[in-house]
């Protein structure tokens, strides 16, 4: 059966640290080698495309970027026959999408792997290069309280998956209006060994926690809310006051772009806490691990 990751929990918990172990391996067979990947994006990225084409290349493979408008999808041709004819010509279809339906719809038709670079819903390799980030820096996350502030939204929602299945605690620091529903709540909670738990005060968020996160208040495709979302979160910025009130070293980390003094401030994700670079460096890891997976490393 070919198997695709759309999100953190179209794998199990062990196949979640699996996938984190294969990330650290310096000697991963070029399962891609002669073999194409093609990495379509709607939407524009730095670590993304940078990080994807390198673990292509790392694991023997070739790259192809498409950007959003050469496929058309639904427009110039559907996404299932956009996805059909791709898969002839490589062994896993990357998709960086305005909508997650597009991707879940490549996955009913595709005989490779579909992997999900980014949608609005989700953003698991992301998540995977964060908790591969903490547990380098911080060591077992089981049992240790994670913080994210600011907008619950795809970059937060994998984050807090992963890590509840891992067996940590992330709490969710979000206004009201931009928060976890108690729904959501509920499902995270079922999903490993971990909890979440939510407030609508930073400091109150990231008490207890050896990491905090956070994520631009305004995504692309959000620009016509940046004043109202300026003023919803005016009180969720990452400064030195609310890391003092996280546990004594604890590390600052963002998955870029970051706007500093608005979300974060300089002398936060520019200071001693932060692991943000690392954080990066760390989706060409996260890449490798989770297209290695794909193609059955174990």
């Amino acid at each position: 059966m070919t198997r695709h990751l759309l999100d953190v929990t179209d794998l199990t918990t062990d196949e979640l640290r699996l996938v984190l172990q294969l990330a650290q391996r310096t000697d991963l067979p070029p399962v891609l080698a002669g073999k194409g990947v093609a990495l379509i994006f709607e939407k524009p990225s730095n670590r993304t495309r940078h990080s994807m084409e390198m673990a292509v290349v790392r694991l023997g493979g070739h790259p192809v970027y498409t950007r959003g408008e050469e496929v058309g999808f639904d427009d110039r041709e559907s996404v299932e026959d956009i996805t059909r004819v791709m898969g002839g010509y490589h062994d896993v279809l990357g998709v960086r999408t305005l909508a997650h339906s597009i991707a879940v719809r490549m996955t009913m038709v595709s005989a490779v792997p579909v992997v999900n670079l980014l949608s609005e819903r989700a953003h698991p390799l992301q998540a995977i290069a964060d908790v591969l980030t903490m547990q380098q820096v911080h060591g077992t996350l089981d049992g240790r309280t994670i913080a994210f502030v600011g907008d619950y939204n795809n970059v937060s929602r994998s984050l807090a998956e992963a890590c509840v299945m891992l067996g940590a605690q992330i709490s969710l620091g979000c206004p009201v209006g931009y928060h976890a529903t108690d729904e959501e709540l509920q499902r995270l909670n079922l999903l490993g060994s971990g909890a979440a738990i939510q407030a609508h005060a930073a400091a109150e968020a990231v008490a207890g926690a050896i990491a905090v996160h956070t994520d631009s208040w305004t995504s692309m495709g959000q620009e016509a809310e940046r004043g109202a979302r300026a003023k919803a979160f005016e009180r969720f910025t990452i400064t030195e006051q609310v890391m003092a009130a996280a546990e004594p070293g604890a590390g600052f980390y963002h998955c870029l772009p970051a706007s500093r003094g608005v979300e974060v401030t300089a002398e936060v994700i520019d200071g001693p806490q932060s692991h943000v670079f690392a954080q990066a460096h760390n989706r060409l890891h996260a890449a490798c691990g989770a297209l290695a997976f794909l193609m059955g490393v174990c």
